[in-house]
């Protein structure tokens, strides 16, 4: 089944996407009109995408002077994207938007993502401008949001720090009040920042006429010393260049400099950037600082950036399936032309016989069985959050509220999962390939060094097992467990009056049960050092519990519409679902072991051991 396919099934019939027109926010919609979206998303990134994924990737961006320069197809990429109006496509009309749900959108920018991750990147402006329309003011929202949403200007995320990394409790960056009147700005309280920023993704580039940084900094105390932690961080708009409260340039540049490009493995077509706040290059009426505007309350700055972290995480979890998926399509392209050996019968191999294509051999299948679970599984993962969000948004209260709790509590693995499952996809899809795969000749090299950041983008695993271990399991007395874990036994019992899938119904049970056992024996002592030892098995065994589910659930809507399995869509939904619970789901006792048990042998082993 090719991606349109597949991407079809999972949002019209296990999804049922079109029965979203219902509710008044979507009234205006039909399966029309999201077709529609889709075609023209999957035409652009057939045209101006996909036929510049190695260009993009051989020509990295460039410091000329002041100005990093992309490949010219990078920008007719981008003028496309923003042509066709699905920057602020989920937005009000009132915003320019298509008030189209984010199930149909996150849907149709998969295509993107699929085609060219380099350059599909370039689409932070939406995360940006959402943040801005939950903790932004009513100017600020008029004049940052509603410009990112047009595609006239660009915005980005600056979090890290050179010395801090992810521990932005260590950031240093600071900001101080800029003067008389800096309290009444419209465009909100305005502070000059000094600091730096590092891997900050498209932190400079040409693509549009204005960049929008929304930047972590820390506010001196009465004291005049930076509040220690997390407690201190605010959050601030600053502009490359700098605007009135009409939207326009004034032609003045504010005080924020490139310092240099990070040079990647994979993500090659994407600007990642050092940037200095406030070094005097270029000062605004003649002082030193970046200007800056106060998003939300001081000192409230890391809850604010969670909107755009948590929106830009589960984009990272989509990025991380079409990276995969592509792998997956070219390595099947391949196996079922590449003539290789012959197949093993009881009289062993007869080398007389014509040689067989590599998809006839038995341990080719697996390794492609293992990519369509993996991918396809993670693809329905992350349109299922985004029907979350349609249900947070737009269902009533009781629905929106459960919908809220499980995306919560789905987060960390909807980032995590792809991350590094699809990965394995990927390499997997070089092994089909052979000596191949490790060349430049075929594109599953350059899929691999692309999606092997995803593991760090955006929270490292180990951030993302702490949180969800640490925070989500445990997070309003484990109701967002309990939640999932009612969903996942309604999946069962319906799977139960199949024969099919009856089976893998119990050991779904079972797992689960498991996975609960060890959440409450992880925090039996109530001490987070033995509990969070083990945080990243105990993401894995969670995640891949959630995949079975994913899949059965999935196998199930499939087994439905053709009870007789003789679609191939059916058989591969059957055999992906098979391969998941019988090569797979038996990995997570392993992993929960550890942290039922308490396991200290990484956390206690000294340093001199090493």
């Amino acid at each position: 089944m090719g991606f349109r396919s597949t991407l079809d099934f999972l949002l019209y019939q296990w999804l049922d996407a079109a029965s979203l027109v219902a509710r008044a926010r979507f009234a205006d919609h039909s399966r029309e009109t999201f077709d529609a979206v889709l075609d023209t998303c999957e035409r652009i990134a057939r045209e101006k995408y996909a036929p510049f994924n190695r260009l993009v990737d051989t020509q990295e961006p460039r410091i000329d002077g002041e100005k990093v320069v992309l490949p010219q197809a990078t920008h007719d990429a981008h003028a496309a994207y923003v042509a066709s109006g699905m920057l602020g496509a989920a937005q009000d009309y009132a915003m320019g938007g298509m008030q189209l749900p984010y199930t149909v959108n996150a849907s149709a920018n998969a295509f993107f993502g699929l085609a060219s991750i380099s350059i599909s990147s370039n689409l932070l402006p939406t995360g940006n401008a959402n943040l801005l329309l939950v903790h932004g003011t009513p100017v600020q929202q008029a004049v940052f949001a509603a410009n990112e949403f047009s595609g006239r200007w660009a915005g980005t995320m600056c979090l890290s720090e050179p010395q801090a990394g992810s521990s932005l409790s260590d950031i240093t960056t600071r900001a101080l009040p800029d003067g008389e009147g800096a309290s009444d700005d419209p465009l909100g309280p305005r502070y000059r920042l000094t600091g730096n920023k590092m891997w900050i993704s498209s932190g400079d580039h040409e693509l549009t006429e204005n960049i929008v940084h929304l930047v972590l900094a820390k506010i001196p105390g009465a004291d005049g010393n930076l509040i220690s932690g997390t407690r201190g961080i605010s959050l601030f708009i600053v502009p490359k260049k700098l605007v009135d409260t009409d939207g326009r340039l004034t032609g003045e540049r504010n005080d924020v400099a490139l310092a240099g490009l990070n040079h990647k493995l994979g993500w090659r077509g994407t600007t990642n950037t050092l940037l200095n706040f406030g070094e005097g290059k270029f000062p605004v009426a003649g002082k030193a600082g970046a200007v800056g505007y106060l998003v939300g309350r001081p000192h409230e700055g890391l809850r604010c950036m969670f909107h755009m972290m948590n929106e830009a995480r589960i984009g990272i979890g989509m990025a991380a399936t079409t990276l995969g998926l592509a792998g997956y399509y070219a390595s099947l392209e391949y196996a079922r032309i590449r003539p290789q050996g012959r197949l093993v019968g009881i009289a062993g191999k007869d080398a007389s016989r014509p040689q067989v294509r590599i998809i006839e051999h038995a341990d080719v299948k697996r390794m492609l069985l293992a990519q369509k679970a993996y991918c396809e599984g993670a693809l329905a993962l992350e349109l299922f959050c985004a029907r979350l969000v349609d249900e947070q948004n737009t269902a009533h209260a009781v629905a929106a509220d459960e919908a809220r709790l499980l995306l919560e509590v789905l987060t960390p693995i909807a980032k995590s999962w792809p991350s590094e499952w699809c990965l394995e996809a990927n390499s997997l899809a070089i092994q089909v390939h052979g000596g191949y795969g490790y060349t430049r000749d075929f594109p599953v090299e350059q899929y691999w060094r692309d999606n092997r950041l995803n593991m760090i983008h955006e929270g490292t695993h180990g951030i993302q097992a702490t949180d969800l271990l640490g925070r989500k399991v445990l997070m309003e007395n484990g109701r967002a467990l309990e939640l999932l874990g009612q969903r996942m036994r309604a999946t069962q019992q319906r799977a139960g009056r199949l024969a099919l899938l009856a089976s893998h119904g119990r050991d779904l049970a079972l797992a689960w049960e498991q996975v609960l056992v060890s959440t409450r024996a992880g925090w039996a002592t109530g001490d987070p050092a033995q509990a969070l030892a083990n945080a990243v098995p105990y993401m894995q065994a969670f995640g891949h519990v959630v995949l079975a589910w994913i899949w059965l659930d999935v196998c199930h809507c499939a087994l439905v519409a053709d009870p007789g399995v003789s679609d191939s869509r059916t058989q591969g939904c059957l055999g992906a679902t098979r391969f998941f619970f019988h090569y797979e789901l038996p990995k997570t006792a392993a992993w929960l072991r550890v942290v039922e048990t308490r396991d200290m042998t990484c956390a206690d082993l000294p340093e001199e051991a090493f």
